[in-house]
């Protein structure tokens, strides 16, 4: 038996116009699926599958809670994941997916494995950005980021004032390395 046999649905054997099942996804399944942006979690899948003519209407209704890093200091953090999704399945002579909610199926094997299609949804379902609530960041992180990170030009923290003459001397470099077509184009400016 192969790791995702269990989540393989059988639709040419449906008796019924619908079905249903549930699947728990835990930390072994991440581990097996190898996704990058998700490894651990426990997440609740709901699958109904309706017969139509000539397609298959798979809706699914996720749930649960996956750890991913937090972008600020790197610890795992719990990030809730809720989602409803719908996929299309169709009998064809070869795999194929159409677009992004529609698959194409061998008839003669005649079941689809949800496994990765599960995963992608959850994947979806997280926010682009995760950082912990304030305060719950790993602190040693933090204050290691707070040393090297400069928040406004008037920090004082590690930064030596630059000496007048010296900031003057910039100046005048920073006028005499400008492309001499800004100078052209400045007249014409003035000219109006």
């Amino acid at each position: 038996m192969g790791k995702f046999d269990k989540y393989k649905v059988d639709l040419k054997a449906m008796q019924a116009d619908s079905s249903s099942f549930e699947f728990v996804l835990d930390n072994v399944f991440f581990a097996n699926i190898d996704g990058p942006e998700v490894q651990k979690g426990k997440v609740n899948v709901s699958l109904i599958v309706k017969r139509a003519v000539g397609t298959f209407e798979l809706a699914f209704q996720t749930e649960g809670v996956v750890l991913v890093p937090c972008d600020r200091c790197l610890d795992d953090m719990e990030v809730p994941v809720t989602s409803t999704d719908k996929l299309f399945v169709k009998f064809g002579s070869d795999y194929a997916e159409e677009n992004n909610n529609v698959v194409i199926i061998p008839e003669d094997e005649g079941y689809i494995n949800v496994a990765w299609f599960m995963y992608e949804f959850i994947a979806l379902a997280i926010p682009m950005k995760h950082v912990h609530a304030p305060g719950k960041c790993n602190k040693g992180m933090v204050s290691k980021l707070n040393k090297h990170l400069r928040t406004t030009p008037d920090d004082e923290e590690g930064i030596d004032e630059i000496d007048s003459s010296v900031a003057e001397e910039i100046e005048d470099v920073e006028e005499d390395s400008i492309d001499p077509r800004w100078n052209e184009l400045k007249k014409i400016l003035d000219n109006n």
